[in-house]
């Protein structure tokens, strides 16, 4: 079966939405929060292989991106002690359940997104 890719640019996130649009929407379908930065190699080394899975698992998980340094964001990353970037976290129903920090592949991506998504 053939899928068309979904191309379109991840959802973003701020300190005044992360509640409705992470927290909150979480509670319908797993988020996976993407906390980058404009100046961090890693974050944009890892960003197609993000994107290349959520194509793959749309329908299990949803990508939110955070800038941490747009506006007050740096306080999204304090709140959750976020201690380099990229830093991936995922919510499920309201709560963090999983997080990695760093570049990755995306067989590496899918296999800890298999590991913590429900089924």
């Amino acid at each position: 079966m053939n899928k068309l890719l979904n191309t379109s640019p991840a959802p973003t996130a701020d300190l005044h939405d992360f509640q409705e649009i992470v927290i909150e929407a979480s509670n319908s379908q797993p988020v996976l929060v993407d906390f980058w930065a404009d100046w961090c190699a890693p974050c944009h080394a890892i960003a197609p292989h993000l994107q290349r899975v959520m194509d793959e698992m749309a329908d299990r998980v949803q990508l939110v991106k955070v800038e941490v340094d747009h506006g007050e964001n740096m306080k999204l990353a304090g709140r959750y002690k976020l201690r380099g970037f990229p830093t991936i976290m995922l919510f499920v129903d309201g709560r963090e359940v999983a997080r990695f920090a760093g570049n990755r592949a995306s067989h590496w991506i899918r296999d800890w997104l298999d590991q913590h998504l429900p089924a």
